[in-house]
């Protein structure tokens, strides 16, 4: 759907923090898309951000904006507990959905969401943006080449300095938040889930107060999935690590065949089997670019976004990008809740359960 006189997309960006700036850049790229306003609770910062960003009309007023005829889609930048009344306000305005991750704070809210785009008939896509990342979509394409056969484990790890703003911010209030599990770890827990090409049937966590135990979420996690296919991965992600500006990321995945090594700085990772050493060939789109374009393939197609990829990396779409169906998301957030439950008891939660809808 396009709105009536142009042959571009309409999106209207609600929320104005830090990761809107991304998304505006994605839409200013694309010949699909136009950026036709900003909602933002804070009048303030909703004018300055329209300042910064052409002019576009501003709005502390969600529902005169969702009622706008030139707004054909929304994107969703707001804290992550406010996500479901958000997405669901712009369903039932007949507007699509791309929504920063994770889809929600629980299953339940989730389905309900999930349920509402597909009542009135939009696309629902939540940003994982990590699967459209150059490292993401590399590691994807050589196991769905086969080149590596079979893959039975993967190991990543993303760590790096403290990057929140102060001690209010609303990412490390477990209440607002879901918990570090749902607002950061759910990347790591979605790509290795995507990559082994199984469904996760149990998660063990454990989580730590490195920065300080004052705070309210657990800033460093390892988190372990267990897979119905037999494969397992390790996860460790952190936003604790000193020094703030050092970034580390460890990626391995061991396949029947061969073996893929990638560190940060190469996105042309490591393949390692009988025949030798080689190099996945680097990727060097940006990640919301790809991602913005595969919405708007959706968006487009009038299809959900259910009905792109799959839960495997099988699902990457040409061009090396990926689709985030609505299936998938919903086990993300069922991954983070059930990470976030197992740092609280200590013990192994069963994916079962959680997606079962046993979370409010």
């Amino acid at each position: 759907m396009t709105h009536e006189g142009s042959e571009t997309t309409g999106v209207l960006i609600i929320g104005v923090g830090f990761i809107a700036g991304a998304h505006v850049g994605a839409i200013a790229a694309s010949s699909r898309a136009e950026l036709v306003g900003v909602v933002d609770a804070d009048p303030a910062r909703a004018a300055a951000f329209s300042y910064g960003n052409g002019g576009v009309p501003w709005t502390a007023d969600l529902t005169e904006a969702l009622a706008r005829p030139e707004v054909d889609a929304v994107i969703i930048c707001t804290p992550n507990g406010t996500h479901e009344a958000i997405g669901m306000a712009a369903a039932a305005a007949g507007k699509h959905v791309l929504v920063e991750k994770p889809l929600a704070t629980s299953v339940a809210a989730a389905r309900r969401m999930e349920q509402a785009s597909a009542t009135h008939g939009t696309v629902l896509m939540a940003a994982h943006t990590h699967r459209f990342y150059d490292y993401g979509r590399s590691v994807a394409e050589v196991i769905n080449s086969g080149e590596i056969g079979t893959p039975h484990f993967a190991r990543l790890v993303i760590n790096g300095g403290w990057i929140w703003p102060d001690w209010n911010a609303w990412m490390i209030d477990p209440v607002k938040s879901g918990g570090h599990s749902l607002h950061n770890g759910v990347h790591l827990l979605d790509l290795v889930t995507w990559w082994l090409g199984g469904e996760p049937v149990r998660v063990f966590a454990r989580g730590h107060k490195q920065t300080a135990s004052e705070l309210g979420i657990h800033d460093h996690l390892e988190m372990t999935v267990e897979l119905d296919n037999g494969a397992s991965a390790i996860c460790e992600m952190s936003r604790a690590h000193r020094i703030g500006a050092v970034s580390q990321r460890e990626l391995l995945v061991l396949g029947d065949a061969g073996v893929i090594e990638q560190d940060l700085d190469g996105d042309s990772a490591q393949i390692i089997t009988e025949s030798g050493i080689g190099l996945v060939p680097t990727l060097a789109r940006n990640g919301f670019a790809i991602q913005l374009e595969a919405w708007l393939d959706a968006v487009r197609g009038g299809s959900a976004a259910g009905a792109l990829g799959g839960g495997s990396a099988a699902g990457v779409l040409g061009g090396g990008s990926a689709a985030m169906s609505t299936t998938d998301a919903v086990r993300a957030v069922a991954l983070g809740v059930a990470s976030e439950e197992s740092i609280r008891t200590g013990v192994p939660v069963e994916l079962a359960a959680v997606l079962a809808g046993r979370d409010a």
